[in-house]
This record gives C-alpha cells, sequence and structure tokens, in this order.
C-alpha cells in the first residue's frame, strides 16, 4: 500500500483562521466553501458558529490564499427563518460551485431546523447579494454540492441523505434547480471494520479532470469515545456521475496535528472547498479542524488519481465479488 503522507502537506501557517481574527463575536469558525474570483483571489465562505450554538455564513478574502484575510465586518449570510422556516436553528457547510452557464456562483448549504438538516441552494454573482431558492433536499440530508455544468441536460446534485438503507451518497438530477428526482446512489458506506463504514458524504464538491469526477469524500470510524473524520478518494464516469469507476480502500489523510485533534469537536479533517492553482493541478485544499478553526493542505490532482490506481478498485469488481460470496 502506498502511504498516504505525501498527498497533502499541511501549511505551516496552520490553523489560517480562528475565531479571534473575527471582527465579532463569535464561538468557532470551519468548514468553509471556497473558490477563486476573477481578479485571482480567494474567497472563503465561513461557517461561523455564534455563542448561542446557531450558524451563519461569512465571508473572508486573501490575495494569497493563507494569510492578510480581510473578513465581512457582519454575517454575510444569515438564517432567515420567517421566509425559510428550515433555517430556524442556523446555516452550516456551504460548498460553492461557479457554474458557467448561469454565469453565477452556486452555493448549497445545510439548513437546520426542528426536522433535522437538509439542503438548500442560494445563487450569487458577488458573495454581497443572494438569490435563495429555499429547501430542495428535505431532511435529514446534507453534504450537498451542485456539478457546474448540465449532465445529459440535467442539472445534477450530490447530497448525503439518511434513509433506511443508511447513510450513503446519492445523486439527483433537475431540469430547473428547484424540482429534483432520478435519485441514484453512487457511494455506499462499507460495513463492519472498515475505516468508512455506516457512515460516509461529499466533502469538497467533485473535481472535474479528464479521467472522471474526482471526489474527496469522509468516512465516519466510531469508537468507543468519540468518532474519527478522515478522507478518502473516488472517481466517477463524466458522464453517468452515479457510476463509480474506482474506490479508495484506505484512507488518505487524517486528524494528526494538534488543532485537528482538539477543539469543540475532536478528530476531525473535515473540508468543503479548495481552489486550483495556474498550473491545473496543485489543490489548495481547505477545511473545518477540530470545529473551531480553518486549516489549509496543498496538494496534487495528478498524484491523487496515481494514488487512487495504486490503493484502489472497481466498485464493479466488489460489487460482483459480494454477490458470489
Amino acid at each position: 500500500m502506498t502511504e498516504p503522507n505525501s498527498l497533502f502537506h499541511r501549511h505551516s501557517a496552520n490553523p489560517i483562521l480562528t475565531a479571534s481574527d473575527w471582527p465579532y463575536s463569535m464561538n468557532s469558525v470551519f468548514n468553509a466553501g471556497a473558490t477563486l474570483l476573477p481578479d485571482g483571489s480567494t474567497l472563503l465562505l465561513c461557517r461561523v458558529e455564534d455563542r448561542r450554538g446557531l450558524s451563519h455564513l461569512c465571508v473572508a478574502r486573501s490575495v494569497n490564499g493563507v494569510d492578510q484575510w480581510q473578513i465581512d465586518r457582519e454575517p454575510t449570510l444569515m438564517p432567515d427563518a420567517e421566509k425559510y422556516p428550515e433555517e430556524l436553528w442556523g446555516i452550516e457547510d456551504p460548498r460553492i460551485t461557479y457554474v458557467p452557464e448561469l454565469k453565477r456562483y452556486a452555493v448549497a448549504y445545510t439548513s437546520y431546523s426542528r426536522g433535522g438538516p437538509g439542503v438548500s441552494l442560494a445563487l450569487t454573482k458577488d458573495f454581497h447579494a443572494y438569490e435563495r431558492l429555499g429547501v430542495i433536499m428535505p431532511p435529514d440530508d446534507k453534504d450537498a454540492a451542485l456539478l457546474p455544468r448540465r449532465i445529459n441536460g440535467f442539472w445534477a446534485l450530490i447530497h448525503r441523505p439518511m434513509t433506511p438503507l443508511g447513510t450513503h451518497i446519492w445523486i439527483s438530477y433537475s431540469p430547473d434547480l428547484r424540482h429534483w428526482g432520478n435519485h441514484k446512489l453512487m457511494l455506499e458506506a462499507r460495513r463492519g471494520a472498515w475505516w468508512d463504514a455506516n457512515k460516509i458524504g461529499m466533502s469538497p464538491p467533485p473535481i472535474e479532470t479528464p479521467r472522471g469526477w474526482l471526489m474527496i469524500y469522509h468516512g465516519v470510524r466510531r469508537t468507543p469515545s468519540s468518532s474519527i473524520y478522515r478522507l478518502g478518494l473516488a472517481l466517477f464516469d463524466l458522464e453517468q456521475p452515479e457510476k463509480c469507476l474506482i474506490r479508495g480502500d484506505s484512507w488518505m489523510f487524517a486528524p494528526e496535528a494538534d488543532y485537528e485533534r482538539r477543539g469543540d469537536v475532536q478528530d476531525v479533517v473535515f473540508p468543503c472547498g479548495y481552489t486550483v492553482a495556474e498550473d491545473g493541478d496543485t489543490i489548495n485544499l481547505y477545511y473545518g479542524a477540530a470545529d473551531s478553526s480553518i486549516a489549509l493542505a496543498h496538494g496534487s490532482i495528478r498524484c491523487l488519481l496515481a494514488w487512487l490506481d495504486a490503493n484502489g478498485h472497481s466498485e464493479q469488481a466488489h460489487d460482483r465479488r459480494l454477490r458470489q460470496s
């Protein structure tokens, strides 16, 4: 097995954003969506948890994506329970997709209410004004992102419903971003002692490569004292995204640093966003660390695919073995 330690390199400035950086009172900042703006600067749409325990979203901008962050002086996107009752207990974990056809950014986020977490969608041109489309996947559902282009004429949303079948990754299709159907199981949580048994979810939006959609996903390993959130890889067909081509057998990034192991929730690395450098290969992964800060790690898309080839298997072959056993 190829060691995963060299796939992502933590930035020496980690954590790059903490509660002490914020211009207003709050508890913690984590799980930020990310995108490159037209001027080359980096924008993070951060989940900020206030001292009540409810979350909102706030923008932070940086020329180099590492430091000297310019943070909005007030919350950027607040829950609006009067118009959107599904946001009663906050909005969380945004994932950003730039959609060229719409010339806008699509922000999929978790809206939290008495019914549990659901998936909501908003569109924006500038991260100042937002068109909220409301809840598009009812509770319990989360970990969602829109693909940047239509698939066979339909928009595609990856998400993670909790169903009687378990906590797995699904994909759904829509003609108009509002009405969703044709739901398909994309990636199933394994069972037993695996690192990604019982509960998985997509982390940042998938990366479109010539070989397929490269997905970084999280798996949750329950232990007697807590749970460990680690990251794995899978590759999906470009025109049939529900078709998994290769799935990694082991995790490839896990909590190691003190700021990842100790915080409001221990042993968590949870990315919701990334940017890709001008070389088209370097990936800057922004992740929540222990639900208490935002950290940064650098990797290579080429190396991630090579690691997947060396440490993965065909899901179709795996399914055949299961049927024969």
